[in-house]
């Protein structure tokens, strides 16, 4: 398992859809890098100045929108994962 630090975030790719809207079948190389993914475990927070930790603002299994090209992408026992800055993380679905 991957245990993030400070406010880093590790969040689970959601796979793009494999057909488009009108039925095609699409290969790998035309799919989209996804935007949204779970998040899988989270860092205890940021350092404030003052030694106390910023609370984080998602949690473990919160679905989320994410920058397109933001964090760095890892395969752990053969899953992909990103790890993203709480801030790289713009919305949390619900």
């Amino acid at each position: 398992m991957i245990r993030p630090l400070a406010d880093k975030v590790v969040v689970e790719p959601l796979e793009e859809e494999a057909k488009s809207a009108g039925g095609i079948i699409l290969p790998d190389t035309a799919k989209k890098k996804p935007q949204e993914g779970v998040v899988i475990a989270i860092g205890p927070g940021k350092v404030l100045d003052d030694g106390s930790r910023a609370a984080m603002s998602v949690k473990a299994g919160d679905k989320v929108i994410y920058a397109k090209y933001g964090g760095t992408e890892v395969t752990v026992g053969g899953k992909d994962y990103v790890i993203l800055d709480q801030d790289s993380i713009y919305a949390i679905k619900e």
